[in-house]
């Protein structure tokens, strides 16, 4: 009797360390895509982390509030929030700014910035400018005949429609930005983000 309950026990052990092994195997971190359509699979508070990683003396409300916009926006263009995220923490210094595109401008991709007389676009809300950094991204992401689903607020809009198109975060590199390392650091920032 004793013998069968050394072994039953032996069992029970094996099938639990199975159990706790596999658990933690299939706990595997899942990669950000760096495709710009499709969905983001960062919740705003792991976007927020993200951010505060990179800034520890952010605004936690403002950070959490944009991370919710991004995914709400994106969500209705059908673009990835992830890689609109990341790209607003670059274009904007993680809301340093410090350029040409100053904080009350609502402008966190640095839409029409180009020198002192074209400083970049103003926007009414922050929900506006994510809203035209979204709406940005999809005209870069799509073709002409692919519309938008709420009304336009990106007054360049149309166009990255006439000469630019764009499936990933590489295809950005000298088209969005002149920086040829942009697609890079975004797809570093992609990467960092999925630890998150």
């Amino acid at each position: 009797m004793k013998k069968l309950f050394f072994v039953l026990r032996r069992l029970v052990l094996a099938a639990v360390s199975f159990t706790v092994i596999s658990c933690m195997s299939s706990r595997v971190t899942e990669q950000c895509s760096t495709e710009l359509l499709g969905s983001g699979i960062k919740n705003a508070q792991q976007l927020t982390d993200f951010f505060v990683s990179h800034k520890s003396d952010a605004d936690i409300e403002k950070v959490t509030r944009l991370a919710g916009y991004y995914i709400e926006e994106a969500a209705v263009e059908g673009i990835n929030s992830d890689v609109a995220f990341v790209q607003m923490c670059l274009e904007t210094g993680f809301l340093g700014f410090g350029n040409l595109v100053l904080p009350e401008m609502n402008n966190f991709c640095g839409l029409g910035a180009m020198d002192a007389e074209h400083p970049g676009e103003y926007f009414e809300s922050e929900q506006t400018g994510v809203r035209a950094h979204i709406q940005h991204l999809q005209a870069y992401a799509t073709t002409a005949e692919v519309e938008l689903k709420q009304p336009c607020v990106d007054p360049r809009y149309s166009w990255p429609h006439k000469a630019k198109f764009a499936e990933n975060v590489q295809e950005l590199a000298g088209h969005w930005a002149t920086d040829v390392e942009y697609g890079k650091k975004l797809e570093n920032y992609l990467s960092e983000l999925s630890k998150f």
